[in-house]
């Protein structure tokens, strides 16, 4: 089981910038897919971005294409979130996983919050 520890949440007015991490433990991060999710509030847990283990494929949700970029570090297991030209319905609870992901791994997730 990996641990993930998501980080970087906040409240940002609309048209703000975030950057999200994710940490992972263990030694074989480097080998697997990431995803960033999200859920808003009395919504489905929803699909944002991919990224291949080696950082080379990347894919996005229709609704975040142009506006948000995920990346990774493998050196130091970790993947990132930018997330640019937010708007209000970003506004959900942000989650890191394997891709596709393992259930037994969600984290705690952390919040994020566009005013409008």
């Amino acid at each position: 089981q990996v641990q993930l520890v998501e980080s970087g949440g906040g409240l940002v007015q609309a048209g703000g910038s975030l950057r999200l991490s994710c940490a992972a433990s263990g030694r074989t991060f480097s080998t697997y897919a990431m995803g960033w999710f999200r859920q808003a509030p009395g919504k489905e847990r929803e699909f944002v971005a991919y990224i291949n283990w080696s950082g080379g494929r990347t894919d996005y949700a229709d609704s975040v294409k142009g506006r948000f970029t995920i990346s990774r570090d493998n050196a130091k297991n970790t993947v990132y979130l930018h997330m640019n030209s937010l708007k209000p319905e970003d506004t959900a609870v942000y989650y890191c996983n394997k891709q596709p992901p393992v259930e037994s791994d969600w984290g705690q997730g952390t919040q994020v919050t566009v005013s409008s």
